[in-house]
């Protein structure tokens, strides 16, 4: 049994709250990201996304006093076969809020980082 990996599908930085227009300002003004607001479904926990070549970069407002939720996204095939061989070795999964074209579920490695892994739907 292993997790068959496709590519990284987005990684997600944080920022202060408030600064979801400084954000908007950097990553599509300065850096000329195009902003993915139209995705057909709210984007959780006020994110804002960007296109970055073929991955996303997402953007959330995190409260300092937080353990950080930034990570990196990665595409699976297998996603509860994922699951499971995590959990076979006592890597506790949580399921995060859902997203209509995708299934996923995040964890923490042994030093505190945490890892989403997502497989898309249809």
């Amino acid at each position: 049994m292993k997790i068959e990996f496709e590519r990284l599908n987005h990684i997600m930085l944080c920022i202060p709250e408030g600064a979801e227009e400084a954000a908007r300002e950097f990553y599509g003004g300065v850096l000329g990201l195009e902003e993915l607001k139209d995705m057909g479904y709210p984007l959780p926990n006020g994110a804002i996304w960007f296109q970055l070549g073929d991955i996303e970069l997402h953007i959330r407002a995190e409260h300092s006093s937080e353990i950080s939720q930034r990570h990196p996204a990665f595409e699976v095939k297998n996603l509860e076969v994922a699951r499971e061989l995590l959990e076979k070795h006592g890597i506790a999964v949580r399921n995060d809020s859902p997203i209509p074209d995708r299934k996923r579920f995040s964890f923490r490695d042994p030093f505190g980082n945490r890892i989403e892994l997502i497989e898309m739907l249809a």
